[in-house]
């Protein structure tokens, strides 16, 4: 088989000359719309037309595209390579055209926050517009090396600003600790506030001014008599409330806006720019208070003050009972963000700006000039009325005063200010509430939805008349446990509970009537008839129900808990077992147990393994700082059931048991070695070494500071025979204390003498001869050069005067 012929260079030359000859007169037949076509596309017009007889051939993977004009070699090719090349474009036998790229137009990309990173990026990124137009000029400048994109980061700052979703960051531990201390100022603020208001309500002027309002058939229904029955009585009382709503609304006007909820700002310059409503109310001194009971005008919160005033005028017990509105602690408080306005409702300045400005010549729209318009006396009626003439009574009439209208104030369908009034006949304190809701004896109207901005309830406390204040807020609240409970100071993990009961001792009466008890009664009996949850959200932390998703890594289920009901996540959820809350118990680990002073036998069997904690779950053992609860994973955990009372081994021959860093451990009074006492006292540990006994230093604790912890000692423990010996000493050395401090005091005094004295001295002699009136004369620098001679002589005559007293001294001894 005879070979393939290889071509000879110059036939390689000559096919392509050929080839580039066809292409210059096939790219003549191209119409003219193809090449404005391309002409638009920005795309060279030497479109080489490639030989129909043959496909065209697809660039392989990673082969570099040809660059338009290769530069020219420096250096002769030889005719090796030349041939070499002939014979490749022979096999290829297809040339293709070579585009320039276009040269890359500077990208801008901005963020603007490090929380919009974490959002979808496509969404929320906005790139400038890329110019992909290029000249032939430029286009023989574009090589075959890569070229660096570059991004510039300014071009979203001149761009149309996108709209961004308000986010915000998360609570941490630390704001969160400060919201709680702001939380409990702002509670302690509005105490005083209310109670303040309250001792208005006292105002021996005031009720005077009330009193006035009051009928004597009002005063018979307010008080009933004894000969009632209890449902007599209470009829008398809500039919004499009901004669005195009716008139105390006619007569009271409200023409400003009341306490409404406090929220937090986004930053500190809409807080500065903040500025109050134009309608708050002015009623700031007591001065005012009168003046608003003499013009029954104010805002409703005054309105609901005064009707307390009024009814206790009258002799009734009446509550003024507040809705206190303290700034949220919770994460997800609501913030006094901007609500913005859209295009369909207009403000009411741009409203008033688009009113048009009538003249006198103002017409009606849709009457008719053309058509009659009856008079008015053809309108009474009367087939003869339009012989009248009125003329005469229209010019002798004069017109009609004005009318002036006030502003509207639009506030929470809900109150913040309302009464409570004591129904005798059957015990109970009943709301009043004549302003807002218009009701009495409905607790369960004055709680305002969930949905509510401007006003949540969570803290309802009544002062009475004599300044006692009492927290009634499980009256009101629908769902006391599983919702209002959960925005209280109570919910805190830590001292919440306590610090809520101290902050109103302070408003306490100093003693318990019958009256408080019976209501503590029906307040606990309110809360316990509370129904379960509906809903997964309100299990979590619920103080009588719980669910098995909510429970912490320490907390488990004691062995054969029943349910109390099931509960499911929507409509298509699987049901969760509801369990009771005291079946769920707290797990330790064994070196928590033993600084509880409780030991874990080593046959116990773990009811559970530490999991790895979540994120929430951290926080929240953060807030207990319980570091031993979030320990490694893994660490097996006890319950208390598990556990026993540690004992320690007892003092015997006075000799006190010690662990390995020389002490003993004293967490609690229960691990107290049998036979010893433990004397808490810093000076113990003195008083023991002098006595020389064995003692041994007492530790009480830890004290952490960051994650290392420091050992906390604290006084002795020694054998119980020693310890009213110890005390002895220990009483010794707070009078050796004590005189040594009186006589470093002593010391201090007569130093301070002793200098008053030699200046005195100093001055005597430097005065001597000088007349009276003669200080002003002489030279300042004199004076100070007398003085200095004179201490220093002072000085060493009070060394001579030690020396001898030392020498004295001595001789004695």
């Amino acid at each position: 088989m005879a070979g393939r012929k290889r071509a000879a260079p110059g036939a390689a030359r000559s096919t392509r000359s050929t080839r580039t000859t066809c292409a210059s007169s096939s790219r003549e037949a191209v119409p003219e719309v193809y090449r404005q076509m391309l002409s638009d596309a920005e795309v060279r017009p030497n479109v080489t037309v490639e030989s129909p007889g043959r496909p065209a051939k697809r660039r392989k993977p990673g082969e570099k595209r040809k660059p338009a004009h290769p530069p020219k070699p420096s250096a002769p090719v030889p005719q090796s390579s030349r041939t070499t090349e002939s014979d490749e474009e022979e096999e290829e036998d297809i040339e293709f055209e070579d585009v320039g790229l276009p040269i890359p137009t500077i990208q801008t990309i901005m963020r603007d926050t490090d929380e919009e990173q974490d959002d979808d990026e496509d969404d929320e990124l906005e790139f400038e517009n890329i110019n992909f137009s290029l000249t032939e000029s430029k286009a023989a400048q574009v090589d075959n090396e890569p070229k660096e994109i570059q991004l510039d980061l300014t071009a979203r700052a001149n761009a149309t600003p996108r709209r961004i979703a308000d986010k915000r960051k998360p609570v941490n531990k630390i704001e969160k600790d400060r919201r709680v201390e702001i939380h409990k100022t702002h509670l302690l603020c509005l105490l005083s506030h209310v109670a303040r208001r309250n001792r208005w309500c006292n105002d021996a002027q005031v009720q005077r001014t009330m009193k006035k309002l009051l009928t004597n058939k009002m005063l018979t229904y307010l008080k009933p008599g004894s000969n009632l029955s209890q449902f007599g009585q209470t009829n008398s009382l809500k039919e004499g409330l009901s004669q005195l709503e009716e008139v105390f609304t006619t007569e009271y006007t409200i023409t400003e806006r009341g306490m409404r909820r406090a929220l937090w700002a986004d930053s500190e310059e809409q807080l500065k720019n903040y500025q109050p409503p134009d309608d708050a109310e002015t009623s700031i001194q007591r001065s005012d208070f009168r003046e608003a009971a003499e013009s029954l005008k104010g805002s409703r919160d005054v309105g609901a003050q005064l009707y307390c005033a009024l009814l206790r005028s009258a002799g009734i017990e009446a509550r003024l009972v507040c809705s206190l509105q303290p700034l949220s602690f919770a994460a997800g408080g609501p913030f006094m963000s901007k609500v913005p306005r859209s295009k369909k409702y207009p403000s009411a300045e741009e409203r008033l700006a688009r009113q048009p400005k009538y003249d006198s010549s103002f017409e009606s729209p849709g009457i008719n000039k053309n058509v009659p318009v009856p008079s008015a006396l053809r309108r009474l009626g009367h087939p003869n009325a339009t012989a009248w003439n009125f003329s005469s009574m229209a010019t002798a009439s004069t017109p009609r005063p004005v009318q002036e209208t006030t502003k509207k104030i639009r506030e929470c369908p809900f109150p913040i200010y309302w009464v409570e009034v004591l129904d005798k006949a059957h015990q109970k304190w009943q709301p009043v509430d004549p302003l807002v809701t218009h009701s009495f004896w409905k607790p369960k109207m004055l709680e305002p939805p969930a949905n509510e901005r401007d006003n949540c309830m969570r803290y309802v406390v009544g002062f009475e008349a004599d300044g006692s204040a009492v927290d009634v807020t499980r009256r009101y609240a629908k769902a006391y446990n599983a919702k209002t409970r959960k925005m209280r100071i109570e919910s805190v993990a830590g001292n919440g509970d306590r610090w809520w009961r101290k902050a109103l001792k302070a408003y306490s009466r100093g003693y318990t009537t019958d009256m408080d008890q019976i209501e503590s009664n029906e307040l606990a009996a309110a809360e316990a008839r509370e129904p379960m949850p509906r809903n997964v959200a309100d299990f979590k932390d619920h103080p009588i129900y719980a669910l098995e998703r909510h429970l912490r890594r320490n907390e488990v289920l004691v062995p054969g808990a029943h349910a109390a009901g099931t509960v499911g996540a929507g409509s298509k959820g699987p049901l969760e077992r509801i369990y009771r809350r005291k079946d769920v118990r707290v797990a330790r680990t064994r070196e928590k147990w033993y600084r509880m002073g409780r030991e874990v036998p080593g046959d116990e069997i773990p009811v559970k393994f530490l999991p790895k904690p979540t994120k929430k779950q951290m926080d929240a053992f953060g807030d207990e700082g319980d570091a031993d609860e979030g320990g490694e994973v893994g660490t097996p955990i006890f319950t208390i059931e598990q556990t026993k009372l540690y004992e320690p081994p007892p003092v015997v021959n006075g000799v006190i048991p010690k662990n390995r860093f020389r002490n003993l451990d004293v967490y609690v009074p229960s691990m107290v070695p049998k036979g010893g006492a433990y004397v808490a006292d810093d000076l113990a540990t003195h008083a023991a070494h002098v006595l020389g006994i064995d003692y041994a230093p007492a530790l009480t604790g830890f004290q952490f500071r960051g994650r290392k912890g420091t050992a906390v000692l604290y006084g002795a423990v020694v054998a119980a025979e020693h310890e009213e010996a110890v005390r002895a000493v220990i009483g010794g050395l707070r009078d050796v204390e004590a005189d040594m401090e009186r006589e470093r005091r002593t010391r201090e005094v007569l130093q301070m003498w002793k200098r008053f004295l030699m200046n005195l001295r100093v001055r005597q002699r430097i005065w001597a001869g000088v007349e009276e009136g003669g200080e002003d004369e002489m030279d300042q620098d004199e004076v100070e050069k007398i003085a200095e001679e004179e201490a220093c002589k002072a000085e060493e005559h009070a060394e001579e005067s030690e020396a001898e007293g030392r020498i004295h001294r001595r001789r004695r001894r």
